[in-house]
């Protein structure tokens, strides 16, 4: 590989030039059209008419003038700032590959938005997982120790102490992968964290204060039973349920800054008269935080009833397992049916304060009364034509209004540059929707057999429903962050700052993404043989033989 000793002098010094111009903010708008043009591009063995090979020479100003290229009167056009610093961003960014191309001529072009992209999503998917596990796994467990307190049956006893494990196991992995999270926060998006650092600094903050206590309390839970009084120890449970609660509610209200941002006025690009409070409850939090706790209550619950369900399935006289399965469709099913409720409330939201992502969920191109629910279907190549939906007759108007004469904007009242990608924001929210309404089915199916025969259904049939139904909360789960994060685009924050604005200059982004895929799939393989080993020994004798051999 070649390296920057390598590289022609004067291709190094033209580009350092232009870099330092570019961060030190003194381009202006020719200037930066100029450095945004390798100097590759005007031929071999020519250079710019007027300017000797090295470092970028100083500009003559002539007598009289200020040496700066700021506007005379920025209080006149606020607008002024933002655009030189957008500028001076972009030409940064061509400076850097220019260097880097010159150092590295046989690497491949790499978008680093493209990258950083993918990184971030990667990330991000990889530790929802781990994320839902410990919130809604210290909560089953606390069930489970007090189930056991109450009758004295050794069952509930033996879940617990197994629950606790499993939160111990995923817990550990989740702090690495939040901690990788973090770091990626300020290196793939510095513009991001410089820019709104004070706003979302508080609710990080007392995140951190919430994964602490959750640590404290997870050890006193582990190692305390026997040491510490009965309730002393199931006190410690709860401590670990609330503190992951609280973890992801903190967690999420940044992200409910970031789609409809508060507490700041936008003023020459930079936020000013900020009021951090006011920037941690805004308006989308009540009802974003109590989605995001509900849908990791109901993932972790039906994919803990699906594996005891699966192992009903093998030997039905477990009454370890019938219990277990009790447990985790009781919580799962009851997040379930509150989620439609919870799914109405942000519905109506989106309609007032966000009615692009509505609109652009729901492929609704046309402003009008009575409009369309889709159910299915997939964007054509021009815009406005769906094809192979499903309509329901004034089914959004009702989602949006509680009304279905209501009027919904429909996506041609917006700029097209400010569309959300509309392909794989309106299969994701098919998805959760789908996958959403499985569960509530199931839920309420099995709460209705369970009223009328006093106890939970044990056919071959729900078992097996229960088996099929396991994976479908974190299905979801993944898909409605996805909804989340596509909908916001081309947003980083809403009306404040674009995604392409925040994205690192760094151009090769390929290493790290291929470093933390391969860290990942490790990381989850060594995560699911150490589960499969705990569920193992609760198995049916054969089964665990093998799974131990």
């Amino acid at each position: 590989m070649k390296t920057f000793d390598t590289m022609s002098s004067a291709t190094v010094a033209t580009a350092k030039g232009y870099s330092e111009l570019a961060i030190g903010g003194k381009l202006g708008a020719g200037d930066s059209a100029r450095a945004a043009r390798p100097a590759a591009r005007r031929g071999p063995g020519r250079r710019a008419v007027g300017r000797a090979p090295g470092p970028a020479r100083r500009v003559r100003m002539r007598p009289g003038r200020p040496r700066s290229f700021a506007p005379p009167y920025p209080e006149r056009d606020e607008r002024r700032g933002a655009a030189l610093a957008a500028v001076a961003t972009r030409a940064r960014r061509r400076a850097f590959r220019v260097a880097a191309g010159a150092a590295c001529p046989h690497l491949p072009a790499v978008d680093p938005l493209t990258y950083a992209r993918a990184q971030m999503g990667l990330s991000l998917a990889f530790h929802m997982v781990f994320a839902a596990a410990g919130i809604a796994l210290p909560a089953l467990m606390v069930v489970s120790d007090a189930l056991y307190l109450r009758t004295g049956e050794r069952d509930y006893l033996d879940l617990s102490q197994r629950l606790a494990k499993g939160t111990a196991i995923l817990f550990a992995v989740g702090a690495v992968s939040g901690t990788v999270l973090s770091f990626e926060l300020g290196l793939l998006w510095p513009q991001f964290m410089g820019t709104f650092g004070e706003l979302v600094g508080l609710p990080f903050a007392l995140e951190g204060f919430a994964f602490f206590a959750e640590a404290i309390f997870l050890g006193i839970y582990l190692y305390g039973r026997g040491l510490v009084s009965p309730r002393l120890h199931l006190f410690a449970g709860v401590a670990v349920a609330a503190s992951g609660a609280a973890s992801a509610f903190f967690v999420t209200l940044v992200n409910a800054f970031m789609n409809l941002p508060a507490g700041f006025r936008w003023e020459g690009g930079r936020p000013v008269d900020v009021d951090p409070v006011a920037a941690l409850f805004s308006p989308p939090w009540p009802h974003q935080t109590l989605h995001v706790l509900l849908s990791c209550y109901e993932a972790v619950g039906f994919a803990m009833a699906g594996i005891h369900a699966a192992m009903l399935l093998r030997d039905r006289t477990k009454t370890f397992h019938r219990r277990a399965l009790a447990i985790a469709l009781a919580v799962g099913g009851a997040a379930a049916l509150a989620q439609p409720l919870s799914g109405d409330l942000s519905a109506k939201h989106l309609a007032r304060e966000q009615p692009v992502k509505l609109a652009a969920a729901e492929l609704h191109f046309h402003t009008g009364p009575r409009a369309p629910l889709l159910v299915g279907g997939w964007p054509s190549a021009e815009p406005g034509e769906v094809r192979g939906a499903v309509e329901i007759p004034g089914g959004l108007s009702f989602l949006a209004h509680g009304d279905p004469d209501a009027e919904v904007k429909g996506l041609r009242d917006f700029p097209r540059d400010e569309w959300p990608p509309l392909a794989p924001l309106h299969a994701s929210f098919q998805i959760m929707v789908g996958c959403g309404v499985a569960l509530a089915g199931l839920s309420l199916f099995a709460a209705a057999a369970a009223w009328r025969k006093r106890g939970l259904p044990d056919s071959r049939a729900f078992l097996r429903a229960v088996v099929a139904a396991g994976p479908l909360g974190f299905v979801a789960l993944e898909a409605g962050w996805m909804v989340t994060e596509l909908g916001r685009q081309p947003w980083i924050v809403r009306g404040a700052m674009r995604t392409a604005d925040a994205v690192t200059p760094f151009p090769h982004l390929a290493a790290p993404f291929g470093l933390f895929t391969a860290v990942y799939v490790l990381l989850g393989a060594v995560v699911a043989y150490l589960l499969w080993a705990q569920v193992a020994k609760t198995a049916p004798p054969k089964e665990a033989a093998r799974a131990e051999g």
